[in-house]
């Protein structure tokens, strides 16, 4: 293929990380100039190719792509939760009219499973169309259910270790909150995002690898029910006098009023009430087995957009993902994502390759019902070897200027349109 520019974009919740592999696919193209010519962001997604907002990377001083690494969430050129949905043919037309008019003829988007389907399709209508385009997966979810249950198509996804070190520092803060306040306050219940897989509250055992806290972890895939999980509170109040609960946000309690996106994802954080309240207000109902009350904490997206709390593993991994992308890209072909997946063995160590979109496009892994505790209250030492090595072990090098981060901050300077305004299908 002769020299052609190209469109990077994101889809979804964002991660801390999400930008280290935007910064990777950008560095990567300057790395093939016979291959990559302008390498374009459509500006909050797929929307903004729709609407032909394409942001100039190549534009953008060096120091800002190299910022791009500590820059959290996706602030600096958007994501979206726009779902290109099979009816929507003149959605897919204007994709292939955008395309055409700028050139492009690589097509980059980072994002979970949903994000792999929508490549997935980006590929096969521009090969449908006669349309010579390389479109390449680059993968991130805070949630790691992209992929197989077996870890065979990918290990974990970026974007996950730094959750993964959020919530161990986070519940070793919040365990030294309930010493202190257990005469008064003996139950700290928090909720955890993953609203249909388990592995980020399973990561609050990675404060306690040794179990010493009076930690109770209950995941989605528990099985259990408002009265189980009193049940197994009180056992710990009875136990240890007090109790630090961390429930996932899917953890089922009943109708709490739940919101959807359009993806048909139910979003918690924007619906009438919590799991964290049902479930602070259910012991408070029916009784603690130790004087006092039960309180309860509700992180939200802070989660996915602190930087300080990213993990170094995950930065590096994220960002090689994103320069993997761009290899698969000019070496191999249309029709993939970067992965990453795992040696044998004790030590540490991750290879990069690729696997076929088709394989991951609205796939969804499972929590492994090996790595739930038989209590059903907790994970097994099994899944702390496995999470273990990717929260690292040092704190991310984030600038600081006049005592505030320093953010990638990059120009507003955007491809000439050249085609008619456009309203996204779903916009009607």
């Amino acid at each position: 293929m002769a020299k052609r520019n190209v469109i990077v974009a994101q889809s979804g919740g964002p991660t801390p990380v999400i930008n280290a592999s935007l910064r990777g696919v950008v560095e990567a193209c300057k790395a093939y100039p016979d291959t990559f010519g302008t390498v374009y962001a459509g500006f909050h997604g797929i929307e903004g190719v729709l609407k032909e907002e394409l942001l100039d990377l190549s534009a953008q001083p060096d120091e800002e792509i190299a910022l791009l690494s500590t820059t959290p969430a996706a602030g600096a050129i958007g994501t979206c939760r726009y779902k290109l949905k099979a009816a929507q043919t003149k959605d897919f037309e204007r994709i292939i009219e955008v395309f055409k008019a700028h050139n492009i003829g690589y097509f980059f988007y980072n994002g979970g499973n949903d994000s792999m389907d929508t490549a997935h399709k980006v590929a096969n209508l521009a090969r449908e169309r006669g349309l010579e385009l390389v479109a390449t997966g680059v993968p991130k979810t805070i949630d790691n259910d992209v992929g197989d249950s077996e870890f065979k198509l990918i290990d974990h996804t970026p974007g996950y270790g730094s959750v993964v070190r959020y919530w161990a520092l986070n519940v070793q803060t919040a365990n030294e909150e309930n010493a202190g306040s257990s005469p008064s306050d003996p139950v700290l219940v928090i909720q955890a995002m993953g609203r249909k897989i388990g592995f980020i509250p399973a990561a609050a055992r990675l404060a306690d690898p040794n179990r010493e806290m009076p930690l109770l972890i209950f995941l989605r895939e528990s099985g259990l029910g408002l009265e189980a999980l009193a049940d197994a509170v009180n056992g710990t109040l009875r136990e240890r006098g007090r109790a630090v609960v961390v429930v996932s946000e899917g953890f089922d309690v009943g109708e709490i009023g739940e919101r959807k996106d359009s993806f048909g994802h139910t979003m918690f954080s924007a619906s009438q009430t919590t799991v964290q309240q049902i479930v602070v207000n259910y012991l408070n109902e029916v009784g603690l087995a130790a004087r006092g009350s039960a309180r309860g904490n509700v992180p939200g997206t802070d989660q996915r957009h602190s930087m300080i709390y990213a993990s170094t593993v995950d930065l590096d991994e994220a960002y090689r993902v994103g320069w993997k992308a761009v290899d698969i890209a000019a070496q191999t072909g249309s029709g993939y994502m970067s992965t990453l997946l795992r040696d044998a063995g004790d030590l540490y160590n991750v290879r990069y390759d690729k696997v076929p979109l088709e394989m991951v496009a609205n796939s969804e892994r499972t929590f492994p019902e090996a790595w739930i505790a038989s209590s059903r209250t907790d994970v097994t030492d099994a899944f702390v070897r496995y999470a273990r090595p990717l929260m690292g072990d040092t704190w991310p090098a984030v600038p600081l200027i006049d005592g505030r981060q320093r953010f990638a901050r990059l120009a507003p300077t955007f491809a000439n349109p050249k085609l008619a305004p456009y309203v996204p299908e779903a916009y009607e």
